[in-house]
């Protein structure tokens, strides 16, 4: 097809974001808390987990009906076996223009050489504190921010590019968003702040934890001099801010305070196998069982066009208007970031 298609308020598909698996080997409180995952908690068998050919086969229709980008997600995905194998054979994809990964860091130092050669180009790391006992506190397993720091620079090593993730839960990690910053800076690294969201239902989300981009603005304009940065293409989520006299980006991820629902391109494919329109819908739409199925492949093309069109999800929009009503949704840890 390779003609963009539309939903049903006029945003077009551009990205899918695919968790490949659902472990992690952190429990940090706003995405796994390790009261609920804790070691009786089931997680997917293997045989539930899509395989590396149909993750490739539906990335493909994907293509077909517009993706540009594609982004690996899970719980951990360094935790999926063989990797580079899947990135390998995404990469020869045509349409796909970019394909990155978002990780904790911890596995980076051993395979960032692996996952540039098999064509990855860039990784999102997730890191929420630059002290070492909060940031053991915030990932609920004890591990260091040494590991994650040697990640960060082994991928930058391996030529790939680098942006770090920060989730900002007042009460928690504030006093971090200088020294955050400060680091970024100093390595040359975009920082993307993230607000507090209330993904799921297990991670105890509360309005008043939520620190605003302009909040977060004014304490880094006490000490850092930034400047706004145009746009660079249609459905860009960060609000991106440029240290001066630098490349050197800061970005807020606005989810709560500006809604950007109105430009959303973002479908999500769960580690088994489920489409979701939108980070905050439970509602999936089953896709493993077909791709197990004798379906062609212009048929699950067709399936996944009828859903894109009937897309109406704003959730975000909702919830600043006070016009959401009860909905069921889905974990972070599951469906990705």
């Amino acid at each position: 097809m390779n003609k963009p298609i539309k939903d049903s308020l006029g945003r077009p598909l551009r990205d899918l974001r695919i968790s490949v698996i659902d472990r992690c080997n952190f429990r940090c409180q706003y995405c796994m808390p390790a009261e609920i995952f804790d070691d009786s908690f089931q997680f997917l068998p293997k045989s539930e987990l899509l395989s590396y050919e149909e993750i490739v086969r539906v990335s493909q229709i994907f293509a077909d009906l517009g993706v540009k980008k594609l982004r690996l997600t899970g719980g951990e995905p360094l935790l999926r076996k063989d990797l580079p194998i899947l990135i390998a054979a995404l990469v020869n994809i045509e349409g796909i223009e970019d394909i990155g990964l978002t990780t904790n860091g911890v596995y980076l130092k051993k395979h960032a050489e692996k996952l540039m050669m098999a064509g990855l180009q860039r990784v999102n790391v997730s890191l929420d504190s630059l002290d070492d006992e909060l940031f053991k506190q915030m990932n609920g397993r004890g591990i260091g921010i040494e590991p994650v720091i040697c990640g960060i620079r082994a991928a930058k090593e391996a030529g790939l590019g680098v942006k770090v993730n920060m989730v900002v839960k007042k009460g928690t990690n504030e006093s971090q968003i200088l020294p955050m910053t400060r680091f970024c800076k100093e390595e040359g690294i975009t920082l993307r702040f993230i607000e507090f969201m209330d993904v799921g239902h297990t991670n105890g989300w509360q309005l008043k934890n939520v620190i605003t981009k302009m909040e977060l603005l004014e304490m880094l304009q006490t000490e850092f001099d930034l400047e706004p940065v145009e746009e660079e293409y249609y459905g860009e989520v960060a609000k991106r801010f440029r240290h001066k006299g630098t490349n050197t980006e800061v970005g807020f991820i606005t989810s709560v305070s500006e809604s950007f629902c109105s430009s959303c391109t973002r479908a999500r494919l769960s580690a088994n196998g489920s489409l979701y329109t939108c980070l905050f819908n439970g509602k999936g739409h089953d896709l493993k069982s077909v791709l197990r199925s004798d379906m062609t492949d212009e048929d699950l093309t067709e399936l996944i066009l009828s859903l894109w069109n009937d897309r109406d999800d704003r959730y975000s929009d909702e919830r600043a208007a006070g016009t959401l009503k009860g909905q069921e949704k889905i974990e972070m840890s599951f469906i990705g970031g």
